[in-house]
């Protein structure tokens, strides 16, 4: 089993016992805050289930209908789970709004603090190993469901905080503001989530770094061709595709000009893990002096 689905599994599982633990300081409490916190676990559990039906659909081999692979379900993942974000800030506002017309005397706080921040210590750890596991492996779906549960990290910390200064003070209003906090903080990572995955569904070129490299190996590599132009590149999950023109001098033979070819395509094979090449060669009357300059 690949690494990136038996880390998407893994995901469903510790959403499910998160999801019972902050259901369980609910339950205890009565808290508006702590019920923001519980539903957005549930909203954690189901993009994990997302995610992994997109990690399954990006891993298969591209086919007659697909014949590029099926890299963007990964992204379509992604963007369910901005939009899952969204909704779960919808609900939390609500709750907050029933919180502030009828503050409540919350039962058991700090049992229910200490259930939640379990919870937390347990989220926090498994979104540092989806994300940087998703960015070596370059699975947007992972790398969502770790800022994900990151930003439910970061809210739970302030969501056990204003329950606890609630207690403390006395001030129970405290509990339904701290949720409409939470909710705020969810709905900007909800946006940010979708807008990160639109950029590759849109095809948007690859990071200015990767692009250099590119270029660089290209020049280097396509020794006794006159030139490459025209370089376009995307990314669609872990597949980078990177495609030119590179023109040859007229007289060279198909074979030389294949051979420069596979050289380029073996160079970038190994410096850009998954990269997809196409290139067409042109004879020299096609030079448009401008591009990549070739380094012979």
């Amino acid at each position: 089993m690949h690494l990136t689905l038996k880390l998407a599994i893994g995901s469903v599982l510790v959403g499910c016992l998160v999801l019972g633990l902050k259901t369980l300081a609910w339950w205890i409490t009565g808290s508006v805050a702590l019920l923001s916190d519980a539903l957005e676990s549930i909203v954690n559990l189901a993009t994990a289930f997302a995610a992994l039906v997109a990690v399954r659909i990006a891993a298969r081999p591209a086919d007659a209908n697909h014949p590029f692979g099926h890299h963007k379900a990964e992204f379509f993942s992604a963007v369910l789970e901005g939009v899952m974000i969204i909704v779960a800030a919808l609900f939390i506002f609500r709750e907050a709004y029933h919180g502030f017309m009828a503050p409540r005397v919350l039962d058991a706080p700090i049992e229910g603090l200490l259930v939640n921040i379990g919870a937390t210590v347990l989220n926090g750890i498994w979104a540092t190993v989806l994300v940087r596991r998703g960015r070596l492996l370059k699975s947007p779906a992972l790398v969502a469901d770790g800022r994900h549960l990151w930003t439910d990290v970061v809210t739970s910390s302030g969501v056990a905080v204003g329950v606890l200064l609630a207690f403390v003070t006395g001030w129970w209003i405290l509990d339904p503001l701290m949720a409409a906090l939470v909710a705020v903080n969810i709905l900007w990572s909800g946006w940010r989530v979708v807008k990160e995955s639109l950029s590759g569904l849109m095809d948007e070129a690859v990071p200015e770094k990767t692009l250099t490299r590119i270029r660089d190996i290209i020049s280097t590599e396509a020794a006794g061709a006159v030139e490459a132009h025209d370089l376009k590149t995307r990314h669609a999950g872990s597949a980078t595709f990177a495609e030119f023109h590179l023109v040859v001098p007229g007289e060279m033979t198909v074979y030389d000009a294949h051979e420069i070819c596979d050289r380029v395509e073996a160079a970038l094979r190994k410096a850009v893990p998954d990269i997809r090449v196409n290139i067409h060669v042109e004879p020299e009357h096609k030079s448009k002096h401008s591009g990549i300059v070739v380094i012979d």
